[in-house]
Protein backbone atom coordinates (compact mmCIF):
# COMPACT_ATOMS: atom_id res chain seq x y z
CA UNK A 1 0.00 0.00 0.00
CA UNK A 2 1.28 3.48 -0.83
CA UNK A 3 0.54 7.14 -0.27
CA UNK A 4 -0.48 9.47 -3.10
CA UNK A 5 1.69 12.55 -2.65
CA UNK A 6 1.59 15.99 -4.22
CA UNK A 7 4.05 18.78 -3.36
CA UNK A 8 3.26 22.17 -4.88
CA UNK A 9 4.39 25.76 -4.45
CA UNK A 10 2.44 28.91 -5.16
CA UNK A 11 4.08 28.87 -8.61
CA UNK A 12 4.04 25.23 -9.78
CA UNK A 13 3.94 21.53 -9.01
CA UNK A 14 7.26 20.42 -7.51
CA UNK A 15 6.76 16.63 -7.27
CA UNK A 16 3.91 14.12 -7.28
CA UNK A 17 3.72 10.36 -7.19
CA UNK A 18 3.48 7.36 -4.90
CA UNK A 19 5.40 7.08 -1.65
CA UNK A 20 5.81 4.76 1.30
CA UNK A 21 6.67 7.58 3.72
CA UNK A 22 6.54 11.37 3.93
CA UNK A 23 8.22 13.50 6.62
CA UNK A 24 7.97 17.25 7.11
CA UNK A 25 8.59 19.98 9.65
CA UNK A 26 5.39 21.58 10.91
CA UNK A 27 4.77 24.40 13.38
CA UNK A 28 4.14 21.66 15.99
CA UNK A 29 7.35 19.75 15.19
CA UNK A 30 8.47 16.95 12.87
CA UNK A 31 5.74 14.68 11.45
CA UNK A 32 6.11 11.35 9.68
CA UNK A 33 3.31 9.82 7.62
CA UNK A 34 2.82 6.17 6.63
CA UNK A 35 -0.21 4.54 5.01
CA UNK A 36 -3.27 4.38 7.24
CA UNK A 37 -2.39 7.61 9.10
CA UNK A 38 -5.23 9.58 10.66
CA UNK A 39 -6.31 12.75 8.85
CA UNK A 40 -4.08 15.73 9.69
CA UNK A 41 -3.99 19.38 8.74
CA UNK A 42 -0.89 21.26 9.91
CA UNK A 43 0.97 24.48 9.23
CA UNK A 44 4.18 23.78 7.34
CA UNK A 45 7.33 25.27 8.88
CA UNK A 46 10.39 26.25 6.85
CA UNK A 47 12.46 23.14 6.23
CA UNK A 48 12.68 19.90 4.30
CA UNK A 49 9.85 17.72 3.09
CA UNK A 50 11.25 14.20 2.60
CA UNK A 51 9.51 11.58 0.46
CA UNK A 52 10.51 7.92 0.13
CA UNK A 53 9.23 6.24 -3.03
CA UNK A 54 8.26 2.53 -3.21
CA UNK A 55 11.58 1.95 -5.03
CA UNK A 56 13.49 3.43 -2.08
CA UNK A 57 14.39 6.70 -3.82
CA UNK A 58 14.64 9.71 -1.48
CA UNK A 59 13.08 12.97 -2.71
CA UNK A 60 13.87 16.15 -0.77
CA UNK A 61 12.10 19.47 -1.18
CA UNK A 62 13.04 22.71 0.62
CA UNK A 63 9.75 24.32 1.59
CA UNK A 64 8.86 27.70 3.10
CA UNK A 65 5.49 28.17 4.77
CA UNK A 66 2.15 26.73 3.71
CA UNK A 67 0.28 23.69 4.94
CA UNK A 68 0.47 19.90 5.11
CA UNK A 69 -2.68 17.79 4.71
CA UNK A 70 -3.26 14.04 5.09
CA UNK A 71 -6.54 12.28 4.30
CA UNK A 72 -7.21 8.69 3.14
CA UNK A 73 -3.56 7.93 2.21
CA UNK A 74 -3.36 11.18 0.24
CA UNK A 75 -0.72 13.73 1.27
CA UNK A 76 -0.87 17.30 -0.02
CA UNK A 77 1.95 19.74 0.69
CA UNK A 78 1.21 23.31 -0.38
CA UNK A 79 4.15 25.66 0.22
CA UNK A 80 4.52 29.36 -0.43
CA UNK A 81 7.96 28.61 -1.91
CA UNK A 82 9.46 25.20 -2.65
CA UNK A 83 12.42 23.84 -4.58
CA UNK A 84 13.48 20.30 -5.35
CA UNK A 85 16.90 19.49 -3.85
CA UNK A 86 19.20 17.73 -6.31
Amino acid sequence: MTLNVSVVSAEREIWSGEATQVSAKTSEGEIGILTGHEPVLALLANGEVRVTTPEGEKITVDAEGGFFSVDHDSVQVVAGKATLVA
